[in-house]
């Protein structure tokens, strides 16, 4: 695995890669400032808009007019068994998620760029395989070197950290008001970056 210099990644490659991999999918791309230990808190801020991106960079928000002041997570909510209505907390985000390896959310990123999350959505870019995870390794670049993922995906899920996105189908714990949703955290010592698509089935 070839891993891309944090040092070269500017804002102009970053936000390059986020609208070329996310353009065609109903996606929520954001970063925030990590502020405490607990980065579940740090996460729900920025799934609550409630942060700006620590270095101005701009993502994506294709849900951003559906939010309420009764919702501010929008379209993130609490888990099923919980008050659809009640507000998000730091502890509904961290239970549904588990850690992955560096390999397995370079993977996810790419099958994030449409709904059904699998490599197969990649068939509609002009590029090569290898060019895209250049991509997906320039978004994670902007992390530095010493991050850790987070991930709702659950089929394919290994103990081990890896994801295999050879599995006949996927699964996942679901995060949001939407049929179907899978998206990565990605945690630094200063920054909290949130990828995730959305398909209303």
């Amino acid at each position: 695995m070839q891993a891309v210099d944090p040092s070269t990644v500017d804002r102009t490659s970053w936000e390059a890669a986020v609208r070329h991999l996310y353009e065609d999918a109903f996606t929520f791309v954001a970063t925030g400032p990590r502020t405490q230990e607990d980065w579940w808190a740090d996460a729900l801020a920025v799934m609550e808009r409630a942060v700006p991106d620590p270095r101005g960079w701009a993502g994506l928000d294709d849900t951003a007019n559906e939010r309420t002041t009764e919702v501010p997570a929008f379209p993130f909510r609490p888990p099923f068994k919980a008050d659809p209505q009640r507000r998000l907390t730091p502890a509904d985000v961290g239970e549904r998620l588990r850690q992955i390896d560096r390999a397995s959310a370079e993977n996810l990123l790419l099958a994030l760029t449409d709904g059904g999350c699998n490599l197969r959505n990649l068939g509609r870019f002009t590029e090569s395989f290898e060019e895209l995870q250049d991509m997906a390794r320039t978004l994670l670049a902007r992390y530095g070197d010493a991050f850790t993922c987070h991930t709702n995906v659950t089929v394919g899920a290994r103990k081990d950290g890896t994801l295999d996105f050879g599995a006949s189908h996927w699964g996942y714990t679901p995060m949001t008001f939407y049929g179907e949703d899978a998206g990565l955290v990605v945690v630094s010592d200063t920054e909290i970056g949130l990828f995730w698509t959305f398909d209303d089935i």
